[in-house]
């Protein structure tokens, strides 16, 4: 495989743009490794049900990119669907791509390559497969994300990925709302607005879905020490750390949020979006993407 530093899309739309500081989100992650599979009980199940969407499609994959692969837990997943597949794990995190290193086998093993999905180390037409669970909301630039996944795939390629939607932890956003007017809380792009990225950067039959789900918890500080433990503390734009807070602004956060108690526990909003989408074949190319399809759908 050829190596090479990705272009980064200068075409960003409104809304688009968010201004994490990635070295603070690769420290949050490499902190969290060690314990993130133990926490991350709602990532690992929105990492299956994006797994579950492909056997819809069609595809032998040569190559596969797990974009954003974190621990690795779609890898076991992907080598049994994908049996001559080779696959790439990328992340910001080292300590995470150690992890991924205990689903190699002594038949089949990972390529490991630390980097931001907004600018991949790869030469164009690589892949077959891109898979992206739960790691584009990290951008600050989506548009540039999806350009590079459009980038490195081979023509007839197929980009599946996950992401979170505005909904996700509105009961956390309002609670802190009543404190201040800082981002303590992440925003999430809407899935209207990313299938307008998809077709305006020359994706093919792009379709998209909406999900939610619920996770309880018994207070405030077990949801926000779960957010913690996997590396999503991390704001954009930053707000003031929670230590410095004081006892008093929590207080306040625990109060408002209890306004949400229903039937002894507290809900954890999550919204999640799936999408996927084709680079068109190089005869397709010149010819009108169409339009995005969307599916909205409640669970649990």
């Amino acid at each position: 495989m050829k190596h090479q530093t990705g272009g980064n899309s200068s075409g960003s739309s409104p809304g688009n743009q968010q201004v994490f500081n990635q070295q603070r989100v690769r420290g949050a992650f490499d902190r969290a490794a060690d314990d993130y599979d133990r926490f991350a009980v709602l990532q690992n199940e929105v990492c299956l049900r994006l797994l579950e969407k492909l056997e819809c499609v069609k595809i032998r994959p040569q190559w596969i990119l797990d974009a954003g692969s974190g621990t690795g837990s779609a890898i076991p997943s992907l080598f049994k669907r994908y049996k001559k597949a080779r696959l790439v794990a990328l992340d910001l995190s080292e300590n995470m791509l150690e992890k991924v290193s205990r689903h190699d086998t002594l038949l089949r093993s990972t390529h490991r390559v630390c980097a931001n999905i907004e600018q991949l180390p790869f030469a164009d037409n690589v892949f077959d497969l891109v898979f992206s669970s739960l790691s584009m909301q990290w951008c600050n630039d989506l548009d540039a994300a999806l350009q590079e996944a459009k980038r490195v795939l081979k023509p007839g390629g197929l980009l599946v990925f996950s992401t979170f939607g505005p909904d996700t932890l509105k009961e956390l956003r309002f609670s802190w709302a009543q404190v201040d007017g800082a981002e303590h809380v992440n925003r999430f792009i809407d899935m209207h607005d990313i299938g307008d990225f998809l077709l305006q950067g020359g994706f093919a039959q792009p379709v998209m879905e909406a999900d939610r789900l619920t996770v309880t918890y018994d207070s405030v500080d077990t949801l926000m020490h779960d957010l913690k433990a996997i590396g999503a503390n991390v704001t954009a734009p930053s707000a003031p750390q929670k230590g410095l807070l004081g006892r008093k602004t929590l207080e306040t956060v625990r109060q408002a949020y209890e306004a949400f108690r229903e039937n002894g526990v507290l809900p954890a909003s999550y919204e999640i979006i799936y999408g996927h989408a084709w680079k068109p074949d190089i005869d397709l190319q010149k010819k009108t993407p169409g339009k995005a399809h969307y599916v909205k759908f409640k669970t649990s």
